[in-house]
């Protein structure tokens, strides 16, 4: 019989680090055939900040390198600018990109640097236990927020899409989530847009993912999915919010 399923070349067979129901699994798999499909793994190089994703190295077969917490921005503006012919990219969580790392991703865009960033948004601090996100909904309980999360005291959830896609310099930003096949096969349509935007040499593009954390949301992985169907998608819209295609 012929095969309906093989693993993409690029993605490492390895045990996974990552808890059970943690999206970033699914992440990896749909790079990896996106770098596969695009023909593009001996040129490409990827950015790992600290937070769940910092072994991402361990999965993908490509070049990649570290960078300080909310920092990859900035490392792969600079190795782009190096290596304009390479194809470069970001993989960040909520709490490395839209906290320690917010003065990087606005200005990157705002320069319109010609790489793409993919933005996993689970709404909570993982690495570190659980902690309360620039992410997390209103009224979410955390480690940090054990009430939940109070607008007075905490502030409210940063849309990271929405901001960025009034930026002059950003190009393509976009938001998905991986919580059905027909939402995993959006994901991976929106991530290759992103990177076919920096090949095509057109500027700065985003794909945030809404993605679980069932063991700091405390929830099944089943529960975790439909929390962010449910829940999430309220605060967090899917669509595309930016795209030069249709703006030009």
């Amino acid at each position: 019989m012929e095969p309906t399923y093989k693993k993409p070349e690029t993605l490492i067979d390895t045990p996974t680090h990552y808890c059970p129901g943690c999206g970033h699994g699914i992440v990896h798999r749909l790079i990896a055939e996106i770098i596969d499909e695009l023909d593009i793994k001996e040129k490409t190089i990827g950015l790992a900040p600290v937070g769940c994703a910092v072994l991402a190295y361990n999965y993908l077969d490509i070049d990649m390198c570290e960078a300080a917490h909310g920092r990859p921005p900035a490392v792969a503006t600079g190795i782009k600018r190096v290596h304009p012919d390479n194809v470069v990219f970001s993989y960040q969580g909520d709490g490395d990109l839209a906290a320690i790392g917010t003065a990087e991703i606005i200005h990157t865009a705002n320069r319109g640097e010609n790489i793409t960033v993919i933005f996993v948004n689970n709404a909570v601090y993982g690495m570190t236990n659980g902690q309360m996100a620039p992410t997390t909904l209103l009224n979410q309980r955390t480690l940090t927020t054990p009430q939940g999360r109070d607008p007075i005291a905490d502030g409210y959830p940063l849309r990271m899409c929405e901001i960025l896609s009034i930026i002059d310099g950003s190009r393509f930003i976009a938001r998905t989530s991986i919580t059905s096949p027909k939402n995993i096969n959006k994901a991976k349509e929106m991530i290759k847009k992103g990177f076919q935007t920096q090949i095509e040499k057109r500027g700065f593009s985003l794909i945030e993912v809404l993605s679980t954390c069932p063991v700091y949301w405390h929830m099944t992985p089943c529960e975790s999915m439909k929390y962010i169907d449910d829940q999430m998608t309220k605060t967090f819209p899917l669509g595309i919010f930016k795209d030069w295609e249709i703006d030009n």
